[in-house]
């Protein structure tokens, strides 16, 4: 999928909440005693807030929000997972 297509699904106003999303789930990463599971879904649930909130109350804003919050995951996860596998490659190699 080429990433100008994502781009054009999400609306551009709503590049802050992606922004916000990701620091938020770094954020509830780092406290201990929210299970790793719950994070997607209360990212999730913060985008959609903050897109109605911006966008005003429709179903077009319920599904912009959940795009948002899936970009959000989606991106960190899309940085997290080669900067990882990189990690672990150069510790097999010691």
């Amino acid at each position: 999928m080429d990433w100008s297509m994502i781009f054009e699904l999400i609306d551009p106003r709503l590049l802050i909440v992606v922004a916000a999303c990701w620091v938020l789930g770094y954020i509830i990463k780092q406290t201990p005693r929210v299970p790793d599971w719950s994070i997607v879904y209360i990212v999730l649930i913060i985008a959609v807030w903050l897109t109605i909130g911006l966008l005003g109350w429709s179903v077009e804003a319920l599904i912009q929000g959940i795009l948002a919050g899936a970009f959000a995951v989606f991106g960190h996860q899309a940085v997290k997972q080669p900067v990882k596998a990189v990690k672990d490659h150069e510790e097999s190699m010691d």
